[in-house]
């Protein structure tokens, strides 16, 4: 499908995740006035980023598709990728407890097992 644009994505959502997961470990919430939580915005900032590019490409593919693809179940999966981590970002900044990185993790782990779905569905192997 598009390889290395959805494994940067992969790994970018993983580091975020790995970040938010410190965050937990050391109880601190997600505050961006503090460093280590504005780091952290930023790196889920551009992974959102990465995220519309893939919805604008995985679009433009499958307007473009020569083979069968589920084109309801791959722009579901394209428009559910945009909007989980700007809800998970949210929902982690107004959580003001340790439990707001939680929700980012969670948020930022869904991000690769979106991405492998959607590969599948690609592939027609749904």
């Amino acid at each position: 499908m598009f390889d290395v644009l959805t494994t940067v994505l992969t790994w970018v959502a993983l580091a975020a995740a790995g970040w938010a997961l410190v965050l937990l470990i050391a109880n601190r919430p997600m505050q961006v006035t503090k460093w280590y939580g504005l780091w952290l915005f930023y790196v889920v900032a551009l992974l959102e980023l990465g995220l519309i590019v893939l919805l604008v490409v995985g679009l433009v593919r499958l307007a473009n598709a020569d083979h069968d693809v589920d084109g309801l179940s791959f722009v579901g999966y394209l428009v559910g990728l945009v909007v989980i981590v700007p809800l998970a970002t949210v929902w982690s900044m107004a959580e003001r407890s340790r439990w707001g990185p939680a929700v980012l993790l969670v948020g930022c782990l869904v991000v690769p097992v979106m991405i492998v779905r959607l590969g599948q569905i690609w592939t027609a192997h749904a």
